[in-house]
């Protein structure tokens, strides 16, 4: 028998070709894996924060429609023109009582002096009818005193839940206080008296504050805050 023979007990045994393993019936093929070259992998899904609102920058103050946080407590300087009002406010009502009583005085005077004219040539007939002006002029002024008294208090007190109107009532009363310390202060420097300063100067200080309270942007978002 010749060498080579497939046949020959003697000689190797014949190649075999194994066929390539086919993958499970029914599983889709497997695409081969790229090379990782250092890069970290990046979480699947969605990313952090979808589908949920999103927080604001500051919790406890959102935004209103101007774009100024809204305070959730009065600013200082608002609440620091709340004082400034009552101080004022006292003040008035002591300058109204004084007034009162110096027009309730008048009052008793001409009234005594009206007593006391007998006849038409007294001297004591002008005095009478000048102290009846002037009791009615200062009693005047005393109601003026306590009326911006209670405006001072009501605005104090309307700070809280007050809107645009009490907003736009300090500016404007405040506004007009400064005018008049001012004047008082010019008339003070020119006395050359430093009693007749200091009162004038605080005025101005205190009218200041009330005014731009208001206005800044903290006092602005304080009045324009939803009401519930």
């Amino acid at each position: 028998m010749s060498f080579g023979e497939p046949n020959d007990p003697y000689g190797p045994p014949p190649q075999q070709q194994q066929p390539p393993a086919a993958p499970p019936y029914g599983y889709p093929q497997q695409p081969a894996a790229a090379p990782d070259y250092g890069h970290p992998q990046q979480p699947a899904g969605p990313p952090p924060g979808y589908g949920f609102p999103q927080q604001p920058a500051y919790p406890g103050y959102p935004a209103h429609p101007g774009g100024n946080a809204i305070p959730q407590s009065m600013p200082g300087l608002l609440a620091t023109a709340r004082v400034f009002l009552y101080l004022i406010a006292a003040v008035q009502i002591v300058v109204g009582l004084i007034w009162l009583y110096v027009a309730a005085f008048f009052n008793d005077v001409s009234n005594k002096a009206d007593g006391l004219s007998s006849s038409s040539d007294n001297p004591f007939n002008g005095f009478s009818e000048g102290g009846h002006m002037a009791a009615g002029l200062v009693l005047f002024m005393a109601l003026i005193a306590l009326g911006l008294a209670t405006l001072s208090i009501t605005l104090g007190v309307k700070f809280g839940r007050g809107g645009q109107g009490v907003r736009i009532t300090t500016v404007v009363y405040g506004a007009l206080g400064g005018v008049l310390g001012l004047l008082a202060l010019v008339a003070g420097l020119n006395s050359g008296l430093a009693s007749a300063i200091i009162f004038p100067l605080l005025w101005v200080v205190f009218a200041a504050v009330i005014t731009a309270a208001p206005v800044v942007p903290s006092g602005t978002a304080w009045f324009q805050r939803p009401r519930y």
